[in-house]
């Protein structure tokens, strides 16, 4: 069988027998090894795909500070090496690869990496989103010449620097917080005149004197050459446009979830996010959805867990099944 991803045949692209799993989890943050510890616990030798991002988009947090457990937070990177450990150590294989294409028209499904090939009798999706982009003139020619997506692992080079943070949500506050550490000053510059990051989060960001608010207004280009050097702005109340200079922009105005490879196959809502019902499962049976992949309303790390949790346990309960009706 032949099938495509972005005009890409997946059925030439690797020449090595399949392997062949119980379960094969696409994902490794807290939902792919919330579930990868649930599966692994069931004896399910369970393998998860790491992605591109070990440990998710959790894993680019600095800190995070609402999960439950640790009373003084953990760092992001930290988590995630903490779930992988504890996933392995009940025989979870967390493999450094990433899908790139799947058929999900029969069992097994087959799923096509970048290093190889695998057959899975049950599948969990957890592949999360990525950041949303402006799309406006200069974002892509000064992506990683100044425009940035992630406080943690850009802010060092802004140093003493003036920054732009683009967002009114808990990420672009927390990692507006976290660039105070290194920049001379940071400005938040939101399309509407309230915040909608928690209040525990908008007390620090209005208390910290290296930050101020740019009300009302959208980014309408980013200037520079060979860097950054400014952006230009348009208040959405009153058409006034202006430019203010910078040396950095990080942008943080939501996510689009990872489901290009199974469109056509799976269900889903507006947006591309995966429909799931209260069981995790799919619009196909024996395929499970963990994580902002299928939840664009909750989004924390802890409800991703808990979804990983939920979808290895219902996938343990569909094998199970399966091989009752066998014997």
């Amino acid at each position: 069988m032949s099938f495509s991803l972005s005009g890409i045949s997946a059925s030439s692209s690797n020449t090595t027998e399949p392997k062949h799993v119980k379960v094969l989890i696409l994902g490794s943050g807290p939902a792919g090894l919330s579930a990868a510890l649930y599966a692994a616990r069931a004896e399910l030798a369970p393998v998860v795909l790491t992605g591109m991002e070990l440990g998710g988009q959790a894993g680019l947090t600095h800190t995070i500070e609402n999960y439950p457990g640790f009373p003084e937070g953990v760092g992001g990177p930290e988590l995630g090496e903490l779930f992988q450990k504890q996933a392995e150590r009940f025989g979870a294989v967390v493999e450094f690869d990433t899908a790139t294409a799947v058929d999900l028209s029969q069992r097994p499904f087959r799923v096509i990496t970048e290093n190889g090939e695998y057959l899975a009798e049950a599948l969990i999706i957890a592949t999360g989103a990525r950041p949303n982009h402006l799309e406006v003139p200069g974002e892509y020619e000064l992506t990683g010449k100044g425009v940035s997506y992630c406080a943690t692992c850009d802010g060092w080079f802004f140093k003493d620097k003036k920054v732009v943070v683009v967002g009114g949500g808990d990420s672009a506050l927390e990692e507006g917080l976290f660039l105070t550490r290194y920049a001379s000053s940071v400005t938040i510059i939101h399309r509407r005149d309230t915040l909608r990051a928690g209040k525990v989060l908008q007390s620090r960001a209005f208390s910290n004197p290296k930050i101020r608010f740019i009300w009302n207004t959208v980014v309408t280009e980013i200037l520079g050459k060979d860097k950054v050097t400014g952006v230009a702005l348009k208040n959405v109340l009153t058409g006034e446009t202006s430019t203010l200079e910078t040396d950095g922009v990080f942008i943080f105005i939501g996510h689009t979830p990872n489901t290009q490879m199974f469109t056509g196959q799976l269900e889903m809502r507006d947006g591309g996010y995966i429909v799931s019902n209260q069981y995790m499962e799919t619009s196909v049976p024996g395929v499970f959805v963990a994580g902002e992949v299928t939840d664009n309303h909750f989004r924390q790390v802890v409800t991703s867990a808990g979804m990983g949790a939920a979808a290895a346990i219902q996938a343990t309960h569909f094998l199970e099944k399966e091989e009752a009706v066998k014997a």
